[in-house]
């Protein structure tokens, strides 16, 4: 039977002793702070103190915090002017994407129009120069991807536009280059780079995959910050992975950066450019080391064992950023020793400890994070919980929602799938055309082992995730209806062929890379992926969230899906929150773990 769902009372008002797990969602927490370039005690950072993500600013010489926004549904994408007298943020409706910049003084003020004359769009990258001039990068539905180029006073000038996926990646310290990620090969999983003066007229190009013809993908990491220095950080996949180099668009050098470390490298510069400071990603935990321009000497940054979730080399030569680790909640660090910024309030309470899982799947060996709950003895209840992207991957970092199910005596599996980040170039481009599938063979060869192992009782499985995740759980339940004894899919495709018809355009440009071509095109690639091909097949109970205002896994494709689920009496729950792609308000966000792990238990066997 469906049926729509009330969420059981989680506040602190119920007359209860809190849980745990909803402690670790309330807890205050903070995000590694951005700083202007130009003044560096002028910073910027995403805060849920009030139970909403919003923006704060924070003067770090008289230690000042004030919210900057304050949305029902919250807000997160802002940064600051390189003078630090700016605060911009990007002002959506309700979670749907599409909006306008809007900026205010960082003393605080009046929002007001950033840039005057551009209408509403989704964002595609933003860079802001010295003199106040911004380039601004759009993407719409009808128009595809431009760029503009808005200074002080005057009405914005369009230097690019395109079909495909592109956007802005950074703008020279002296304002006279523009580095842009374009796809109008397209190919929207490997972007190639133009730089531009800010007429539009290319200075240079670097297109690794030669017209589309190569899978090797570019990334702009950043102008070395320096007036008249012409070097770009970009990240390359050359040598089978993600590593930087050095590229002068002057005279079209390269510079090969010798980073000799197993996995995927990015890197950002120190403020003198002296060095960089690389990050390390490998095997679902990461690291960072200094790399010294002129004697190439690679020095380790010490951090502890877990994951480095952003990082930024101070003027002083410092570095902060944020760390977690699956059994110990983030925070924000220095190599001083000390606690860069704390959110008032009590600290989330802990977890458990993740373990490495390594289990042989029909693409090689599969990466799966294993935690068991504090008390019991196996086979556990299991929830393998299915990460987004698809081009992401999980780590060994704090999440409240994996948290949450241990407390309530589940085990919990995540699994790095083909697709996923990490694992080198051939992994994440393995998925294509064979979309979902390629993934589900890999959940169900960990699910196989957590079986044979001891770890997991085979009548009480849950498949769960959101978004990709989500896609892939329902594509699971139908799929391998006798593998799941329920599914959670939050936000999820649902219907392939109108989510494509739906969804916003840089997605519809990854999904004809993803497939090979529109549903008109290739009918049988999307037919064979779609979660609604498969849905009179589904045996499991099925709880779905979805957001109404959701411009990536829109809401049409998902009531398509339940209105079928209902046409033959399935057991399901649907839950429309209003919001996009998932929620920045805290409650909201209980209340929907409240009501999965609600659904769970309700429908599981003893």
């Amino acid at each position: 039977m469906g049926r729509m769902t009330d969420a059981p009372d989680t506040s602190q008002s119920a007359g209860r002793e809190t849980p745990d797990w909803e402690k670790r969602f309330r807890a205050p927490r903070v995000g590694l702070p951005e700083w202007a370039e130009d003044a560096p005690d002028r910073c910027l950072f995403v805060s849920n103190t009030t139970g909403t993500y919003e923006l704060y600013a924070w003067d770090r010489v008289t230690g000042e915090r004030r919210q900057a926004t304050d949305r029902p549904n919250g807000t997160t994408d802002g940064t600051l002017s390189p003078d630090g007298e700016w605060l911009w943020w990007f002002s959506d409706t309700d979670g749907d994407e599409f909006g306008v910049w809007l900026r205010q003084p960082f003393a605080g003020g009046p929002d007001e129009p950033a840039t005057p004359g551009l209408e509403p769009s989704y964002p595609a990258g933003l860079a802001i120069g010295r003199d106040g001039t911004a380039v601004v990068g759009r993407s719409t539905d009808e128009t595809g991807t431009t760029v503009h180029v808005v200074r002080p006073g005057a009405a914005p000038v369009e230097i690019y536009r395109h079909r495909e996926s592109a956007g802005v990646g950074d703008l020279s310290r002296d304002g006279t280059l523009i580095a842009l990620e374009h796809t109008e090969h397209g190919d929207a999983m490997h972007a190639a780079v133009r730089v531009v003066d800010p007429t539009g007229a290319t200075v240079a190009e670097l297109d690794d995959t030669k017209g589309g013809t190569e899978e090797l993908g570019l990334e702009v990491l950043g102008f070395a910050p320096v007036p008249g220095d012409t070097r770009l950080l970009v990240g390359h996949q050359r040598r089978g992975r993600w590593e930087p180099m050095l590229w002068d668009v002057a005279d079209g050098s390269e510079r090969d950066l010798a980073v000799d470390l197993p996995g995927d490298v990015a890197a950002e510069w120190y403020p003198d450019a002296s060095a960089l400071l690389v990050e390390h990603a490998f095997e679902a935990r990461s690291e960072l080391w200094r790399y010294d321009l002129a004697t190439a000497e690679l020095t380790r940054v010490e951090t502890p064992r877990g994951s480095v979730s952003g990082a930024t080399a101070r003027p002083d030569g410092t570095v902060e950023y944020l760390w977690s680790s699956a059994a110990e909640p983030s925070s924000v660090r220095s190599t001083t020793g000390r606690t860069v910024l704390e959110a008032p309030g009590p600290r989330a309470p802990g977890s458990l400890p993740v373990e490495d899982a390594w289990v042989e799947g029909p693409g090689g060996r599969i990466h799966a994070l294993v935690q068991r709950p504090a008390t019991g003895e196996g086979p556990f209840p299991t929830v393998f919980e299915i990460h987004g992207g698809p081009t992401w991957h999980d780590s060994d970092a704090f999440a409240a929602g994996p948290a949450a199910w241990l407390d309530h005596g589940f085990a919990v599996v995540r699994v790095n799938y083909r697709g996923s980040t990490g694992y080198g170039r051939e992994w994440t481009d393995a998925l294509k055309h064979r979309v979902g599938l390629i993934e589900l063979e890999d959940v169900s060869a960990v699910r196989a082992w957590a079986v044979e192992s001891g770890l997991a009782d085979p009548a009480r499985l849950v498949l769960s995730g959101g978004s990709w995740g989500g896609y892939l759980t329902l594509l699971g339940l139908g799929t391998r209806p006798d593998d799941w004894a329920v599914g959670l899919a939050a936000v999820p495709v649902a219907d392939y062929v109108t989510a494509y018809e739906d969804e916003m355009e840089a997605l519809k440009a990854l999904d004809r890379t993803l497939f090979g071509g529109t549903p008109e095109e290739v009918p049988d690639r999307f037919a064979a992926s779609s979660p609604l091909t498969y849905v009179d097949e589904v045996k499991a109970p099925v709880y779905i969230a979805a957001g109404v205002n959701d411009p990536r896994c829109p809401i049409r494709q998902i009531d398509r899906y339940v209105d079928r689920l209902a046409a033959r009496g399935a057991e399901h729950e649907v839950y429309r929150y209003d919001a996009g792609h998932g929620s920045l308000v805290v409650e909201e966000r209980i209340k929907q773990v409240g009501l999965e792990i609600a659904f769970a238990l309700r429908h599981l066997p003893a």
